[in-house]
């Protein structure tokens, strides 16, 4: 698939069915997020995977959504801000890397015929209980993960000549 068919095929998926993901699109996208480019190579994060089996009470503490545990994995990315770049006005790249990571997963997934729906919106103190993280790493973002159980709705999206400019501002 090209590139730009894949990426208009990407959506927010909401409804997931029960199919198990195998082992192989799931590495397939572990390895895509593994790929992405990082500041200065530091790959600053953790990605953990979650089977949702049995757990569906536990994780919807990070997320109350039914759709978020309908799918047989969820996928957390969390940063590590103390392995990151900074820049020199002291900015931290960790947030920046995580998020090309995941977006370099989704768009695997969604070549390999599963889902995805970014979630940011989740509860981070449900998050470092649920998942035991240690003091210096931040959940950043999840991710259900599997077949798609839903139609995608129409993108509106704005036209490039008001995202774009040349030259300055």
């Amino acid at each position: 698939m090209k590139f730009l068919e894949l990426a208009e095929k990407r959506y927010s998926v909401r409804a997931y069915k029960p199919d198990p993901v195998e082992e192989d699109k799931l590495n397939q996208v572990l390895e895509a997020a593994r790929l992405a480019p990082t500041a200065v190579n530091a790959q600053p994060f953790q990605l953990i995977v979650i089977h949702t089996a049995g757990r569906e009470a536990e994780l919807n503490r990070i997320y109350r959504k039914d759709w978020f545990v309908q799918a047989p994995l969820v996928i957390g990315i969390c940063g590590i801000p103390a392995q990151g770049w900074v820049r020199r006005d002291g900015k931290n790249y960790t947030e920046v890397d995580v998020a090309i990571a995941m977006d370099h997963l989704i768009l695997a997934a969604t070549d390999a015929g599963l889902g995805t729906c970014w979630v940011g919106a989740f509860d981070p103190e449900a998050a470092r209980e649920v998942l035991g993280l240690p003091d210096d790493v931040e959940p950043i973002a999840f991710t259900p993960l599997g077949y798609p159980a839903d139609q995608p709705k129409s993108k509106k999206r704005k036209p490039l000549s008001e995202l774009v400019r040349y030259e300055r501002w």
